[in-house]
This record gives C-alpha cells, structure tokens and sequence, in this order.
C-alpha cells in the first residue's frame, strides 16, 4: 500500500514537472499536453508503474536505468527547467525531489 502511495506521488510530481516545461516551452494550455509531452509522460508513468526495485530509488541514483537514451535526455532537461522554474515560484515542497 505504501509503495503504491509512493508511486502515485512520483508520478503527480512528474505530471507537474512536464507540465510547468510544456506549458514554457510549447506554449502549452494549463491541464493539456503537446503530444510529445503527453506522450513522454506515458512512457514515464509505464516505467514508473513497472519499476522492479522496491524501495525506489531516485532515478539519478538508480543503478537500473529503464529509459531509454532519448528519453532519458528529455526527462533530464525537463527536471532542470521545471525545477528551477518551480522553485523560483515558490514550490519548495519540490526541492527535495529535486536535489535527491
């Protein structure tokens, strides 16, 4: 039950995350996604759903690496801009996830 909380929880943030940069970046409506976003997000909810290892790391230390190379890269550069752009507004419940 818990890990299921927890990965709720990461998927909400990710949602977010993906968000804020679509919104930024592709001149995204609040609540909808580009089709590339959107579609980056349901490859990171799959992966995340289906994630091996219990507890979860953090992606940036997990020894297993399930994305593949492009989306890797794309989550990368979306967790920089979003988080940087989040914090700056004032979602400091985000540093965490963040930094770790």
């Amino acid at each position: 039950m818990e890990n299921k909380h927890k990965q709720e929880k990461d998927i909400r943030i990710l949602e977010t995350f993906i968000s804020c940069y679509c919104r930024s970046k592709h001149n995204g409506e609040k609540g909808k996604l580009c089709p590339e976003c959107d579609e980056l997000l349901s490859y990171a909810k799959q992966k995340r759903e289906k994630c091996p290892l219990d507890p979860k790391p953090t992606c940036k230390h997990c020894h297993v690496h399930c994305y593949g190379k492009v989306q890797r890269a794309k989550i990368k550069e979306i967790m920089a801009y979003s988080g940087k752009h989040l914090m700056l507004r004032g979602r400091l419940d985000l540093l965490w996830h963040y930094f770790f």
